[in-house]
Protein backbone atom coordinates (compact mmCIF):
# COMPACT_ATOMS: atom_id res chain seq x y z
CA UNK A 1 0.00 0.00 0.00
CA UNK A 2 1.36 3.42 -0.96
CA UNK A 3 0.54 6.19 1.51
CA UNK A 4 0.97 9.93 1.10
CA UNK A 5 1.67 11.90 4.29
CA UNK A 6 1.21 15.65 4.33
CA UNK A 7 2.51 17.52 7.36
CA UNK A 8 5.42 15.08 7.75
CA UNK A 9 7.48 17.79 9.48
CA UNK A 10 4.71 18.33 12.03
CA UNK A 11 3.95 16.72 15.35
CA UNK A 12 1.73 13.87 14.15
CA UNK A 13 3.12 13.46 10.63
CA UNK A 14 6.71 13.16 11.85
CA UNK A 15 5.67 10.28 14.10
CA UNK A 16 3.27 8.63 11.65
CA UNK A 17 5.63 8.26 8.68
CA UNK A 18 8.12 5.86 10.35
CA UNK A 19 5.29 3.80 11.82
CA UNK A 20 3.67 3.43 8.43
CA UNK A 21 7.01 2.10 7.20
CA UNK A 22 7.03 -0.40 10.07
CA UNK A 23 3.50 -1.48 9.05
CA UNK A 24 4.73 -2.27 5.52
CA UNK A 25 3.53 0.85 3.68
CA UNK A 26 5.46 2.53 0.92
CA UNK A 27 5.52 6.14 2.16
CA UNK A 28 5.64 9.34 0.16
CA UNK A 29 5.88 12.69 1.95
CA UNK A 30 4.68 15.98 0.54
CA UNK A 31 6.72 18.96 1.74
CA UNK A 32 7.29 22.50 0.54
CA UNK A 33 11.01 21.84 0.99
CA UNK A 34 12.64 18.40 0.79
CA UNK A 35 15.53 19.76 2.87
CA UNK A 36 13.27 19.88 5.93
CA UNK A 37 13.14 16.08 5.93
CA UNK A 38 16.80 15.55 5.12
CA UNK A 39 17.94 14.81 8.67
CA UNK A 40 15.13 12.62 10.00
CA UNK A 41 16.31 9.03 10.71
CA UNK A 42 13.87 7.55 8.18
CA UNK A 43 14.67 9.99 5.34
CA UNK A 44 16.26 7.30 3.18
CA UNK A 45 13.21 5.04 3.42
CA UNK A 46 10.58 7.44 2.10
CA UNK A 47 10.00 9.27 -1.16
CA UNK A 48 9.85 13.04 -0.76
CA UNK A 49 7.96 15.14 -3.29
CA UNK A 50 8.13 18.92 -3.14
CA UNK A 51 4.78 20.61 -3.40
CA UNK A 52 2.46 23.08 -1.72
CA UNK A 53 -1.19 22.45 -0.88
CA UNK A 54 -1.86 26.11 -1.66
CA UNK A 55 -0.65 25.57 -5.24
CA UNK A 56 -2.73 22.89 -7.08
CA UNK A 57 -0.22 22.68 -9.96
CA UNK A 58 2.38 21.10 -7.64
CA UNK A 59 0.15 18.26 -6.42
CA UNK A 60 -0.40 15.70 -9.25
CA UNK A 61 3.08 14.19 -8.90
CA UNK A 62 2.58 13.74 -5.16
CA UNK A 63 -0.77 11.93 -5.52
CA UNK A 64 0.12 9.72 -8.48
CA UNK A 65 -0.20 6.02 -7.60
CA UNK A 66 -1.27 6.73 -4.00
CA UNK A 67 -3.74 4.41 -2.24
CA UNK A 68 -4.18 6.31 1.05
CA UNK A 69 -3.64 10.05 1.60
CA UNK A 70 -3.26 11.56 5.07
CA UNK A 71 -4.28 15.18 5.60
CA UNK A 72 -2.34 16.20 8.72
CA UNK A 73 -1.48 19.82 8.10
CA UNK A 74 -2.95 22.81 9.91
CA UNK A 75 -2.05 26.46 10.02
CA UNK A 76 -2.52 27.41 13.66
CA UNK A 77 -0.18 30.28 14.33
CA UNK A 78 -1.21 32.13 11.17
CA UNK A 79 -3.66 35.00 11.48
CA UNK A 80 -5.89 33.66 8.69
CA UNK A 81 -5.49 29.94 9.45
CA UNK A 82 -9.15 29.19 8.62
CA UNK A 83 -8.76 30.40 5.02
CA UNK A 84 -5.40 28.67 4.57
CA UNK A 85 -6.71 25.32 5.80
CA UNK A 86 -9.92 25.64 3.76
CA UNK A 87 -7.98 26.19 0.52
CA UNK A 88 -5.50 23.42 1.35
CA UNK A 89 -8.34 20.95 1.99
CA UNK A 90 -10.06 21.80 -1.30
CA UNK A 91 -6.85 21.40 -3.29
CA UNK A 92 -6.03 18.16 -1.45
CA UNK A 93 -9.50 16.71 -2.12
CA UNK A 94 -9.42 17.65 -5.81
CA UNK A 95 -5.97 16.14 -6.35
CA UNK A 96 -6.91 12.95 -4.49
CA UNK A 97 -10.07 12.50 -6.57
CA UNK A 98 -8.23 13.10 -9.84
CA UNK A 99 -5.48 10.59 -8.95
CA UNK A 100 -7.92 7.83 -7.96
CA UNK A 101 -6.87 7.72 -4.31
CA UNK A 102 -8.84 5.01 -2.50
CA UNK A 103 -9.01 6.64 0.95
CA UNK A 104 -8.44 9.95 2.68
CA UNK A 105 -7.68 10.02 6.42
CA UNK A 106 -7.93 13.26 8.39
CA UNK A 107 -7.09 13.92 12.03
CA UNK A 108 -9.54 16.57 13.15
CA UNK A 109 -10.92 17.94 16.39
CA UNK A 110 -14.03 17.27 18.47
CA UNK A 111 -17.38 18.57 17.32
CA UNK A 112 -18.93 21.10 19.71
CA UNK A 113 -22.67 20.80 20.45
CA UNK A 114 -24.83 22.24 17.67
CA UNK A 115 -26.39 24.82 20.00
CA UNK A 116 -23.04 26.42 20.86
CA UNK A 117 -21.01 28.98 18.96
CA UNK A 118 -17.83 27.05 18.09
CA UNK A 119 -14.33 28.42 18.51
CA UNK A 120 -12.43 29.35 15.35
CA UNK A 121 -10.15 26.36 15.83
CA UNK A 122 -12.95 23.78 16.04
CA UNK A 123 -14.97 25.57 13.35
CA UNK A 124 -12.01 25.27 10.98
CA UNK A 125 -11.46 21.59 11.82
CA UNK A 126 -15.15 20.84 11.13
CA UNK A 127 -15.03 22.77 7.84
CA UNK A 128 -11.98 20.83 6.64
CA UNK A 129 -13.66 17.56 7.61
CA UNK A 130 -16.76 18.40 5.54
CA UNK A 131 -14.67 19.34 2.49
CA UNK A 132 -12.85 16.01 2.61
CA UNK A 133 -16.00 13.97 3.29
CA UNK A 134 -17.66 15.61 0.27
CA UNK A 135 -14.66 14.96 -1.99
CA UNK A 136 -15.98 11.79 -3.60
CA UNK A 137 -13.09 9.83 -2.06
CA UNK A 138 -13.96 7.58 0.92
CA UNK A 139 -12.79 9.55 3.96
CA UNK A 140 -12.26 8.74 7.61
CA UNK A 141 -12.24 11.73 9.95
CA UNK A 142 -10.78 10.96 13.37
CA UNK A 143 -11.99 13.52 15.91
CA UNK A 144 -9.42 13.69 18.70
CA UNK A 145 -9.56 15.95 21.78
CA UNK A 146 -6.38 16.74 23.78
CA UNK A 147 -3.48 14.55 22.58
CA UNK A 148 -1.05 13.49 25.32
CA UNK A 149 2.56 13.34 24.17
CA UNK A 150 5.68 15.46 24.37
CA UNK A 151 5.48 18.04 21.59
CA UNK A 152 1.70 18.20 21.36
CA UNK A 153 0.72 21.85 21.82
CA UNK A 154 -2.22 20.92 24.06
CA UNK A 155 -0.01 18.72 26.24
CA UNK A 156 2.72 21.36 26.45
CA UNK A 157 0.18 23.90 27.72
CA UNK A 158 -0.89 21.42 30.40
CA UNK A 159 2.74 20.62 31.28
CA UNK A 160 3.96 24.20 31.66
CA UNK A 161 0.89 25.47 33.51
CA UNK A 162 1.05 22.65 36.05
CA UNK A 163 4.82 22.66 36.55
CA UNK A 164 5.29 26.41 36.82
CA UNK A 165 2.31 27.37 38.98
CA UNK A 166 1.86 25.57 42.31
CA UNK A 167 -1.00 27.97 43.01
CA UNK A 168 -3.12 29.32 40.19
CA UNK A 169 -6.30 31.21 39.46
CA UNK A 170 -7.86 29.64 36.39
CA UNK A 171 -10.73 30.33 33.99
CA UNK A 172 -14.01 28.50 34.52
CA UNK A 173 -13.41 26.20 31.53
CA UNK A 174 -11.07 24.11 33.71
CA UNK A 175 -14.26 22.37 34.90
CA UNK A 176 -15.19 21.27 31.37
CA UNK A 177 -14.95 17.54 30.63
CA UNK A 178 -12.27 16.28 28.24
CA UNK A 179 -11.36 12.77 27.04
CA UNK A 180 -7.58 12.95 26.40
CA UNK A 181 -5.89 10.34 24.23
CA UNK A 182 -2.28 9.14 24.08
CA UNK A 183 -0.41 9.96 20.88
CA UNK A 184 0.42 6.25 20.59
CA UNK A 185 -3.28 5.43 20.33
CA UNK A 186 -3.88 8.24 17.84
CA UNK A 187 -1.17 6.81 15.59
CA UNK A 188 -2.64 3.31 15.84
CA UNK A 189 -6.04 4.62 14.74
CA UNK A 190 -4.47 6.53 11.85
CA UNK A 191 -2.59 3.48 10.59
CA UNK A 192 -5.47 1.03 10.97
CA UNK A 193 -7.92 3.43 9.30
CA UNK A 194 -6.19 2.64 6.02
CA UNK A 195 -7.89 -0.80 6.24
CA UNK A 196 -11.46 0.52 6.59
CA UNK A 197 -14.02 -0.83 4.11
CA UNK A 198 -14.43 1.24 0.96
CA UNK A 199 -18.01 2.22 1.85
CA UNK A 200 -16.98 3.95 5.10
CA UNK A 201 -17.15 7.72 4.65
CA UNK A 202 -17.72 9.35 8.02
CA UNK A 203 -16.24 10.81 11.18
CA UNK A 204 -15.34 8.90 14.35
CA UNK A 205 -14.83 10.19 17.88
CA UNK A 206 -11.64 8.82 19.43
CA UNK A 207 -10.41 9.19 23.00
CA UNK A 208 -8.64 7.43 25.82
CA UNK A 209 -10.22 5.57 28.73
CA UNK A 210 -10.66 8.57 31.07
CA UNK A 211 -13.07 11.49 30.93
CA UNK A 212 -11.67 14.26 33.14
CA UNK A 213 -12.03 17.96 33.74
CA UNK A 214 -9.04 20.11 32.85
CA UNK A 215 -8.66 20.75 36.58
CA UNK A 216 -8.43 17.00 37.22
CA UNK A 217 -5.91 16.68 34.41
CA UNK A 218 -3.64 19.29 36.01
CA UNK A 219 -3.85 17.65 39.42
CA UNK A 220 -3.21 14.16 38.05
CA UNK A 221 -0.34 15.46 35.93
CA UNK A 222 1.21 16.90 39.09
CA UNK A 223 0.88 13.56 40.87
CA UNK A 224 2.45 11.59 38.00
CA UNK A 225 5.25 14.16 37.65
CA UNK A 226 6.04 13.96 41.36
CA UNK A 227 4.93 17.52 42.11
CA UNK A 228 3.10 18.72 45.18
CA UNK A 229 -0.67 18.99 44.94
CA UNK A 230 -1.61 22.08 42.94
CA UNK A 231 -3.97 24.66 44.45
CA UNK A 232 -6.32 25.63 41.63
CA UNK A 233 -9.07 28.23 42.00
CA UNK A 234 -11.40 28.65 38.99
CA UNK A 235 -12.41 32.29 38.42
CA UNK A 236 -15.61 32.90 36.53
CA UNK A 237 -14.86 36.32 34.92
CA UNK A 238 -11.62 35.12 33.23
CA UNK A 239 -12.62 35.20 29.54
CA UNK A 240 -11.07 33.04 26.79
CA UNK A 241 -9.22 36.13 25.51
CA UNK A 242 -7.72 36.79 28.94
CA UNK A 243 -7.09 33.08 29.36
CA UNK A 244 -5.01 32.99 26.18
CA UNK A 245 -2.84 35.86 27.42
CA UNK A 246 -2.52 34.15 30.81
CA UNK A 247 -1.32 30.96 29.07
CA UNK A 248 1.06 33.02 26.94
CA UNK A 249 2.54 34.69 30.00
CA UNK A 250 3.12 31.44 31.90
CA UNK A 251 4.11 29.07 29.08
CA UNK A 252 6.41 29.32 26.06
CA UNK A 253 3.59 28.19 23.74
CA UNK A 254 3.24 31.08 21.23
CA UNK A 255 0.16 33.27 21.68
CA UNK A 256 -0.85 32.68 18.06
CA UNK A 257 -1.23 28.97 18.90
CA UNK A 258 -2.43 29.33 22.47
CA UNK A 259 -5.34 31.63 21.54
CA UNK A 260 -7.23 29.21 19.27
CA UNK A 261 -6.44 26.23 21.52
CA UNK A 262 -7.70 28.01 24.63
CA UNK A 263 -10.73 29.15 22.67
CA UNK A 264 -11.59 25.53 21.92
CA UNK A 265 -11.44 24.60 25.62
CA UNK A 266 -14.67 26.49 26.26
CA UNK A 267 -16.35 23.39 24.76
CA UNK A 268 -16.46 20.00 26.40
CA UNK A 269 -14.55 17.45 24.35
CA UNK A 270 -15.34 13.79 24.90
CA UNK A 271 -16.47 10.95 22.67
CA UNK A 272 -20.21 10.85 22.02
CA UNK A 273 -19.86 7.55 20.18
CA UNK A 274 -17.28 4.80 19.92
CA UNK A 275 -18.19 3.32 16.55
CA UNK A 276 -14.52 3.11 15.57
CA UNK A 277 -14.31 0.00 17.76
CA UNK A 278 -16.44 -1.90 15.18
CA UNK A 279 -13.52 -1.62 12.77
CA UNK A 280 -10.46 -1.11 15.01
CA UNK A 281 -10.43 -3.00 18.34
CA UNK A 282 -9.44 -0.96 21.39
CA UNK A 283 -6.44 -3.23 22.11
CA UNK A 284 -5.64 -1.66 25.46
CA UNK A 285 -6.28 2.05 25.07
CA UNK A 286 -4.14 4.00 27.53
CA UNK A 287 -5.54 6.01 30.40
CA UNK A 288 -4.47 9.54 31.24
CA UNK A 289 -1.90 8.68 33.92
CA UNK A 290 -0.11 6.11 31.77
CA UNK A 291 -0.10 8.51 28.81
CA UNK A 292 1.55 11.19 30.94
CA UNK A 293 4.12 8.70 32.28
CA UNK A 294 5.10 7.88 28.71
CA UNK A 295 5.30 11.55 27.73
CA UNK A 296 7.48 12.33 30.75
CA UNK A 297 9.76 9.34 30.22
CA UNK A 298 8.68 7.49 33.36
CA UNK A 299 8.13 4.16 31.58
CA UNK A 300 10.72 1.82 30.14
CA UNK A 301 9.99 -0.54 27.25
CA UNK A 302 11.84 -2.43 24.58
CA UNK A 303 11.93 0.53 22.20
CA UNK A 304 13.50 3.01 24.60
CA UNK A 305 16.44 5.04 23.39
CA UNK A 306 19.18 5.87 25.90
CA UNK A 307 20.48 9.26 24.85
CA UNK A 308 20.44 11.89 27.60
CA UNK A 309 17.20 13.51 26.48
CA UNK A 310 15.39 10.20 26.98
CA UNK A 311 17.65 8.67 29.56
CA UNK A 312 14.89 7.57 31.91
CA UNK A 313 12.87 5.97 29.14
CA UNK A 314 10.17 7.15 26.76
CA UNK A 315 7.65 5.49 24.55
CA UNK A 316 8.85 5.90 20.98
CA UNK A 317 5.73 7.85 19.98
CA UNK A 318 5.63 10.04 23.08
CA UNK A 319 9.28 11.14 23.07
CA UNK A 320 10.47 14.47 21.62
CA UNK A 321 11.66 14.66 18.03
CA UNK A 322 14.21 17.11 16.57
CA UNK A 323 11.45 18.45 14.31
CA UNK A 324 9.26 19.48 17.28
CA UNK A 325 9.09 23.22 17.99
CA UNK A 326 11.63 24.74 20.36
CA UNK A 327 8.97 25.48 22.97
CA UNK A 328 7.93 21.84 23.31
CA UNK A 329 9.40 19.05 25.40
CA UNK A 330 9.50 20.90 28.71
CA UNK A 331 12.21 23.18 30.05
CA UNK A 332 15.81 22.03 29.65
CA UNK A 333 18.73 24.08 30.97
CA UNK A 334 22.18 23.53 29.53
CA UNK A 335 25.63 24.81 30.50
CA UNK A 336 27.97 24.01 27.62
CA UNK A 337 31.77 24.45 27.41
CA UNK A 338 34.26 23.76 24.61
CA UNK A 339 38.06 23.94 24.58
CA UNK A 340 40.73 23.07 22.02
CA UNK A 341 43.38 20.92 23.72
CA UNK A 342 47.00 20.72 22.63
CA UNK A 343 47.09 16.96 23.19
CA UNK A 344 45.76 13.90 21.35
CA UNK A 345 42.27 12.59 22.14
CA UNK A 346 43.67 9.53 23.97
CA UNK A 347 45.42 11.79 26.49
CA UNK A 348 42.28 13.88 26.95
CA UNK A 349 40.24 10.72 27.47
CA UNK A 350 42.58 9.52 30.22
CA UNK A 351 41.82 12.69 32.17
CA UNK A 352 38.07 12.50 31.51
CA UNK A 353 37.84 8.88 32.63
CA UNK A 354 39.80 9.70 35.78
CA UNK A 355 37.25 12.18 37.08
CA UNK A 356 35.81 11.90 40.59
CA UNK A 357 36.68 9.90 43.68
CA UNK A 358 40.23 10.45 44.89
CA UNK A 359 41.05 12.27 41.66
CA UNK A 360 38.48 14.98 42.39
CA UNK A 361 36.43 17.06 39.97
CA UNK A 362 39.23 19.26 38.62
CA UNK A 363 37.90 22.55 39.97
CA UNK A 364 37.16 24.36 43.24
CA UNK A 365 37.39 21.31 45.58
CA UNK A 366 35.86 23.23 48.48
CA UNK A 367 32.71 24.00 46.46
CA UNK A 368 32.28 20.33 45.52
CA UNK A 369 32.79 19.31 49.15
CA UNK A 370 30.26 21.82 50.45
CA UNK A 371 27.73 20.68 47.86
CA UNK A 372 28.34 17.09 48.95
CA UNK A 373 27.80 17.95 52.63
CA UNK A 374 24.57 19.79 51.79
CA UNK A 375 23.35 16.81 49.82
CA UNK A 376 23.95 14.47 52.75
CA UNK A 377 22.12 16.86 55.10
CA UNK A 378 18.94 16.44 53.02
CA UNK A 379 19.31 12.66 52.77
CA UNK A 380 21.33 12.44 49.56
CA UNK A 381 24.36 10.30 48.80
CA UNK A 382 26.88 13.15 48.86
CA UNK A 383 30.42 12.51 47.65
CA UNK A 384 31.13 9.60 49.96
CA UNK A 385 30.67 6.81 47.39
CA UNK A 386 33.84 7.69 45.47
CA UNK A 387 34.81 5.34 42.63
CA UNK A 388 35.81 1.66 42.54
CA UNK A 389 38.70 1.88 40.11
CA UNK A 390 41.09 4.82 39.95
CA UNK A 391 41.57 4.64 36.17
CA UNK A 392 38.53 2.99 34.61
CA UNK A 393 34.76 3.51 34.74
CA UNK A 394 31.98 1.13 33.79
CA UNK A 395 28.33 1.66 32.82
CA UNK A 396 25.99 1.37 35.81
CA UNK A 397 28.51 2.00 38.59
CA UNK A 398 28.35 4.79 41.16
CA UNK A 399 30.74 7.73 40.93
CA UNK A 400 30.36 10.02 43.96
CA UNK A 401 26.80 11.36 43.59
CA UNK A 402 26.61 10.37 39.92
CA UNK A 403 25.72 7.14 38.14
CA UNK A 404 27.67 6.23 34.99
CA UNK A 405 24.98 6.10 32.35
CA UNK A 406 26.99 5.70 29.15
CA UNK A 407 30.60 5.30 28.07
CA UNK A 408 31.98 5.29 24.56
CA UNK A 409 35.65 4.53 25.25
CA UNK A 410 37.88 7.32 24.06
CA UNK A 411 34.89 9.49 23.11
CA UNK A 412 32.08 10.09 25.62
CA UNK A 413 31.30 9.84 29.32
CA UNK A 414 27.75 10.56 30.46
CA UNK A 415 26.86 10.74 34.15
CA UNK A 416 23.36 10.91 35.66
CA UNK A 417 22.98 12.79 38.93
CA UNK A 418 21.73 11.00 42.03
CA UNK A 419 22.04 13.91 44.43
CA UNK A 420 18.87 15.46 45.86
CA UNK A 421 17.72 18.05 43.34
CA UNK A 422 14.24 19.16 42.18
CA UNK A 423 14.64 17.67 38.72
CA UNK A 424 16.96 15.45 36.67
CA UNK A 425 20.56 16.28 35.82
CA UNK A 426 23.33 14.91 33.62
CA UNK A 427 26.99 15.75 33.03
CA UNK A 428 28.57 14.91 29.67
CA UNK A 429 32.29 15.02 28.84
CA UNK A 430 33.62 14.11 25.41
CA UNK A 431 36.88 14.05 23.45
CA UNK A 432 37.00 14.64 19.70
CA UNK A 433 39.94 14.66 17.27
CA UNK A 434 41.20 18.09 16.30
CA UNK A 435 43.61 19.26 13.60
CA UNK A 436 47.35 18.53 13.75
CA UNK A 437 47.27 16.10 16.66
CA UNK A 438 45.08 18.27 18.89
CA UNK A 439 41.71 17.41 20.35
CA UNK A 440 38.48 19.17 21.29
CA UNK A 441 36.99 18.87 24.76
CA UNK A 442 33.21 19.30 25.09
CA UNK A 443 31.36 19.51 28.38
CA UNK A 444 27.63 19.80 29.00
CA UNK A 445 25.70 20.09 32.25
CA UNK A 446 22.02 19.38 31.57
CA UNK A 447 19.15 20.00 33.98
CA UNK A 448 15.45 19.20 33.52
CA UNK A 449 13.61 21.03 36.33
CA UNK A 450 10.65 19.62 38.24
CA UNK A 451 8.13 22.25 39.16
CA UNK A 452 8.78 25.82 40.25
CA UNK A 453 11.42 24.61 42.74
CA UNK A 454 13.44 23.19 39.84
CA UNK A 455 13.51 26.51 38.00
CA UNK A 456 14.46 28.31 41.22
CA UNK A 457 17.23 25.79 41.89
CA UNK A 458 18.80 26.33 38.47
CA UNK A 459 18.63 30.10 38.88
CA UNK A 460 20.39 29.78 42.25
CA UNK A 461 23.32 27.72 40.92
CA UNK A 462 23.88 29.49 37.61
CA UNK A 463 26.15 32.16 39.18
CA UNK A 464 28.53 29.42 40.34
CA UNK A 465 28.70 27.64 37.00
CA UNK A 466 31.05 30.22 35.55
CA UNK A 467 33.56 29.36 38.26
CA UNK A 468 33.05 25.62 38.67
CA UNK A 469 32.32 24.40 35.16
CA UNK A 470 34.67 26.77 33.35
CA UNK A 471 37.43 25.82 35.80
CA UNK A 472 36.66 22.17 35.28
CA UNK A 473 36.95 22.47 31.49
CA UNK A 474 40.15 24.49 31.80
CA UNK A 475 41.82 22.05 34.19
CA UNK A 476 40.82 18.96 32.22
CA UNK A 477 42.38 20.50 29.13
CA UNK A 478 45.49 21.44 31.09
CA UNK A 479 45.71 17.96 32.62
CA UNK A 480 45.68 16.34 29.17
CA UNK A 481 48.62 18.48 27.99
CA UNK A 482 50.74 17.66 31.07
CA UNK A 483 50.28 13.88 31.14
CA UNK A 484 53.61 12.00 30.96
CA UNK A 485 54.21 10.59 27.45
CA UNK A 486 53.84 7.02 28.67
CA UNK A 487 50.42 7.75 30.13
CA UNK A 488 49.05 9.14 26.89
CA UNK A 489 48.65 5.79 25.17
CA UNK A 490 45.31 4.17 24.53
CA UNK A 491 43.50 2.94 27.62
CA UNK A 492 43.93 -0.78 28.16
CA UNK A 493 40.74 -2.79 28.33
CA UNK A 494 39.76 -3.79 31.84
CA UNK A 495 37.30 -6.28 33.29
CA UNK A 496 34.36 -4.56 34.94
CA UNK A 497 34.16 -5.20 38.67
CA UNK A 498 31.22 -7.13 40.03
CA UNK A 499 28.48 -4.57 40.72
CA UNK A 500 27.69 -3.96 44.37
CA UNK A 501 24.03 -3.52 43.58
CA UNK A 502 21.62 -2.58 40.80
CA UNK A 503 22.09 0.77 39.08
CA UNK A 504 19.56 3.22 40.30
Amino acid sequence: MRSLVTGATGYIGGRLAPRLLEAGHAVRCLSRSAARLRDVPWAGQVEVVEGDLSDPSTLPAAFEGVDVAYFLMHSLGHRDFERIDREAARNFATAAKAAGVKRIIYLGGPEPPADEHPSAHLRSRAEVAKILLDSGVPTAVLRAPVIIGSGSASFEMLRYLTERLPVMITPRWVRNRIQPIAVRDVLRYLIRSAELPADVNRGFDIGGTDVLTYLEMMRRYARVAGLRRRVIMPLRPLSPWLSAHWVGAVTPVPNAIARPLVGSLIHEAFAHEHDIARYIPDEGLLGFDESVRLALGKVRDANVETRWSTAVGRDAAAEPLPSDPDWSGGSIYVDERRRVVDAPPRALWRVIEGVGGENGWYSFPLAWSVRGWLDRLVGGVGLRRGRRDRNHLFVGEALDWWRVEEIKPGELLRLRAEMKVPGRAWLEMSAEPGPDGTSVYRQRAIFVPRGLAGHAYWASVVPFHGIIFSGMARNIAKGATTLPPGAAGPAQPATPPTPAGPAR
